[in-house]
């Protein structure tokens, strides 16, 4: 009984030894392998990203390409590692062909995404720094990766976006053509000087220097309407896409003040009462 128990032990020794000295080395190269090489392919993603910067990629393209490349080498370096753990890589790759097309349906949507990403780098309906607007979303375009569009809105919220949503859907882009026009609407009384309102709100929007005015731009004025207590008017005037909010803002707040300092009357709605005391 002794003797069999020397030998089941001397058998799960020789076993362990032979498991430790066949196996445990492999692992801790391939474990030492994968760390190198991830820290190579972070090197290398970043050494790219300083390239693109230097030979002025778009950054459209840049956040998409870094974002692709990082994720194949980290698939081929996994893959290596497999191969040099002994696991069968093409058996593997052929069970993975042919689960291919569960996966596919399962990310069906993902795959659109993709999609939609390649599709906005090659027709470049907007790209990093535009700000653009679809389906009730709107900020400014912060990066273009594989599946998504990051976008940050103007109260600084970071808004994540499918890219098949932005491919297939119509999108408007505010920066695209360099140039927004401001547009600020004010009514004024029945029976002010019209001609009088319009000279000094044009006046009024020479004092920017952020206003165009060049030929084919200059500001305006003109009427929209005839409301039920006001002539509606309309203050025009073309700015750069990037100062639009701005000038926006002033002009909104600087439009009454120059009527009131000119003494013409802005009308609030109002209603008049006829009391009949037959």
């Amino acid at each position: 009984m002794k003797e069999e128990g020397l030998q089941l032990f001397e058998g799960l020794r020789e076993f362990c030894t032979g498991v430790l000295f066949q196996y445990v080395p492999k692992l801790l190269y391939s474990l030492l392998f994968l760390f190198i090489g991830w820290k190579l392919i972070k090197w290398f993603t970043g050494f790219l990203h300083k390239i693109f910067v230097k030979k002025k990629f778009d950054k459209s393209l840049q956040s998409f390409l870094h974002s692709v490349i990082d994720i194949v080498l980290k698939t081929l370096l996994i893959i290596a590692v497999a191969e040099m753990l002994g696991i069968q890589m093409t058996s593997f790759i052929a069970i993975l062909g042919a689960a291919g097309l569960a996966v596919g349906m399962a990310l069906q949507g993902t795959l659109q995404n993709f999609a939609g990403g390649v599709i906005i780098l090659i027709l470049k309906p907007f790209k990093v720094g535009d700000f653009i607007e679809q389906g009730g979303l709107s900020g400014t375009v912060q990066e273009i990766q594989i599946f998504n569009t990051i976008l940050r809105t103007l109260d600084n919220k970071i808004v994540i976006v499918p890219n098949t949503q932005l491919a297939t859907n119509t999108v408007t882009n505010y920066t695209r053509s360099g140039k927004r026009r401001v547009e600020v609407n004010v009514g004024i009384a029945y029976g002010e000087d019209v001609n009088k309102a319009r000279e000094v709100l044009v006046e009024m929007t020479k004092k920017y220097p952020l206003i165009m005015q060049d030929e084919g731009n200059e500001p305006s004025v003109v009427v929209m309407g005839l409301g039920n207590s006001s002539v509606d008017l309309q203050v025009r005037a073309w700015v750069k896409s990037e100062d639009y909010l701005s000038i926006l803002a002033a002009l909104q707040q600087d439009t009454y003040e120059t009527l009131g300092k000119n003494n013409i009357e802005i009308p609030f709605s109002q209603m008049t009462v006829h009391i009949n005391n037959k």
